[in-house]
């Protein structure tokens, strides 16, 4: 599940690329749809009914039955810092969780590696 909160900014630029994809060969479809979630969060398959193309059109369908929200540039910069200090601390815990069951600790074996080639090379 990806985002359905949007500024209007992004809304504009997501309607461009899905015009894009749907006049798009495949291969260009498929690069569009992943630019569409990384950049911005948004799962087409959120939204459209399954079997049918999604556009422009049924993006602004999207909105009108409330499925999307259009909020302002301020709201959705406050929505994103906090998600990226959610998935830190995520990661943090994730991290911390594999180290105390016996994972090795990469940043560590990292400076121990570069130690080791600094220490070599001279």
């Amino acid at each position: 599940m990806g985002r359905n909160k949007f500024s209007r900014h992004e809304i504009d630029i997501i309607a461009m690329l899905l015009r894009k994809k749907n006049a798009g060969t495949r291969f260009q479809q498929k690069q569009i749809r992943h630019q569409l979630r990384v950049n911005f969060e948004f799962n087409i398959s959120d939204f459209n009914v399954q079997g049918k193309a999604f556009g422009d059109t049924e993006l602004m369908e999207a909105i009108n039955r409330g499925a999307i929200q259009i909020l302002d540039d301020a709201t959705i910069a406050a929505m994103k810092e906090k998600r990226a200090r959610d998935k830190a601390r995520d990661e943090a815990e994730k991290e911390k969780e594999a180290l105390e069951n016996g994972a090795t600790d990469w940043k560590e074996a990292m400076k121990e590696w570069e130690q080791w080639e600094n220490e070599t090379s001279k």
